[in-house]
């Protein structure tokens, strides 16, 4: 088969706009971070743009120009949920970062901590191997849970990191839950953060998250 010189330069054209089109996709896909959380990941009787996650947006744009920010947090998600949920969002979104913001609700509904671990575990794992960076945030229930259950809840998020090489976020809570007259810093279901508490939950979460953005 001999091409005609109109062929040859549609064939030359098509290899030389190719790669210049599937470069960039792939570069914007690795500066994809995702948000996989549970009410207090979105914004739950917060107004629009005030929530941790939305605070995150906003710092990335100043300084991690970029980064583009993905939140598919939903509110009474946990564990189970986020595992089911979280292969669609990684073929979907391809991120290079993910935290990982669940488990309190788990606590909530008294299910076993083997299975919240499990859950975990598997997600921090899914992502890992899909390429991405993966953050495990933290949480710890009140004392009124029992001293055994409250020490083995929290350190399965920190047992979750390390066996998964992720980084951990020891408690995304803290500074808010663990102050005096905390109740002034929660809404009135004593469960969510008010906006006056975002900024630090920011705060927890930045120091960590920073250092993987480079």
């Amino acid at each position: 088969m001999r091409w005609t010189r109109r062929q040859w330069l549609a064939h030359a054209s098509a290899l030389a706009v190719t790669p210049a089109f599937a470069g960039p996709a792939a570069a914007a896909d690795a500066r994809t971070l995702l948000v996989l959380g549970d009410s207090l990941s979105a914004e739950y009787g917060l107004a629009r743009g005030s929530g941790w996650v939305s605070l995150l947006d906003k710092r990335l744009g100043d300084q991690a120009p970029g980064w583009k920010l993905v939140n598919a947090s939903i509110s009474g998600e946990t564990t189970s949920g986020g595992r089911t949920r979280l292969p669609a969002l990684l073929k979907q979104h391809k991120p290079g970062l993910v935290i990982l913001e669940l488990g309190g609700n788990d606590a909530l509904r008294g299910l076993p901590i083997a299975n919240t671990r499990d859950n975990l575990a598997t997600m921090a794992r899914s992502a890992r191997e899909a390429g991405a960076k993966v953050v495990v945030v933290g949480m710890e229930v009140p004392p009124n849970y029992g001293r055994r259950y409250a020490e083995d809840f929290s350190a399965s998020f920190a047992k979750v990191a390390r066996e998964s090489g992720a980084a951990l976020v020891p408690f995304l809570l803290r500074g808010v839950a663990d102050v005096p007259e905390a109740e002034t810093l929660f809404q009135a279901d004593r469960i969510h953060p008010t906006a006056q508490a975002q900024p630090t939950m920011l705060d927890n979460v930045w120091p960590v998250l920073k250092p993987l953005l480079r």
